[in-house]
């Protein structure tokens, strides 16, 4: 029997099988992740509780306030009406800490989304790439999410008989989906996507190999999928990503190609539960490159704030 449930961040009701209960993922709205409810009668179960109304707990606060007022002549107003007078100003945006909940992030939330819906409909995630009968790269997986991305107008008009780089792809390539953008990435207006897979042996993919969640050794939370990799100079349909053998794990190590970001703070990471996390340029670059692996069983401690 199905179990339905709530997403307690975007409100958005779904029904999961049983097989699932108690089990964490993706929104497959909002992409935050969420736990479906386990089953009556099993470990974690507990049953709604009756309360007191919100309203009257609301009401209750209210009249408490006004009796105050009138008790003390006033005099509590115009204490409080100083206090917020005398209080200092808010903190300027741009001397408030960074955190992993801007749109880029947002946009790296909907392609884990999409990714776990591919992996519904397909059993595996997407490989990095399709390649041709000579084993040469044709087709990025960023095209194969477009339908899960609500693009199916893309996926239609893109010919998967012919290279990335034929006429008629580079007319959709010129189309690039929002999502593939960092808004703060100036080349994304270029139709050069900000986002890239980490692709070698034993990573989530090793270019034309796809994985399954049940590959996945180390744990969904503690590998990395997708990465920043603004200003790379990747078109968003090319099949071209980051060679997790060749890359620094570095963030803004000052090469062509790595972990990269226009942000201030660091570079922002997607990992297999669909979290979004900050990685910063002064952390130890080991922990991203242990955390890359998909069943490398690297001790991992602290690798993002």
């Amino acid at each position: 029997m199905p179990i339905s449930f709530t997403c307690p961040h975007c409100g958005t009701k779904t029904d999961v099988a049983e097989q699932y209960a108690g089990q964490s993922g993706p929104c497959s709205a909002c992409g935050r992740t969420i736990t479906v409810p386990p089953l009556a009668g099993t470990p974690g179960y507990s049953p709604a509780r009756r309360g007191i109304p919100t309203l009257a707990i609301v009401a209750v606060i209210v009249f408490g306030l006004i009796a105050m007022l009138v008790l003390c002549g006033g005099a509590f107003f115009l204490v409080g009406f100083r206090a917020v007078a005398v209080s200092p100003p808010p903190v300027p945006l741009s001397a408030a800490p960074y955190l992993p909940t801007d749109e880029c992030a947002d946009r790296l939330r909907q392609i884990g989304a999409a990714m776990h819906a591919y992996h519904a409909a397909n059993g595996h995630f997407p490989p990095s790439h399709v390649a041709d009968g000579d084993g040469k790269p044709q087709h990025s997986w960023r095209v194969l999410l477009l339908p899960f991305l609500g693009r199916q107008d893309l996926y239609d008009a893109y010919k998967f008989d012919e290279p990335w780089d034929s006429p008629a792809n580079l007319a959709v390539a010129r189309q690039m989906p929002e999502v593939y953008g960092c808004p703060e990435d100036p080349h994304a207006v270029d139709s050069q996507t900000s986002y890239a897979m980490l692709v070698g042996p034993g990573m989530i993919s090793d270019g034309p190999t796809a994985h399954r969640i049940e590959d996945i050794h180390d744990g969904l939370p503690l590998t990395i999928l997708i990465v920043e990799a603004a200003g790379s100079g990747i078109p968003w349909t090319e099949p071209r990503d980051l060679s997790a053998e060749e890359i620094s794990f570095r963030v803004n190590d000052g090469t062509d190609d790595g972990i990269r970001s226009y942000h201030p703070s660091g570079a922002h990471v997607l990992l297999g539960d669909g979290t979004v996390l900050l990685r910063r340029p002064e952390q130890d670059p080991q922990q991203a490159r242990s955390m890359s692996t998909i069943a490398g069983g690297e001790l991992v401690n602290e690798a993002f704030d």
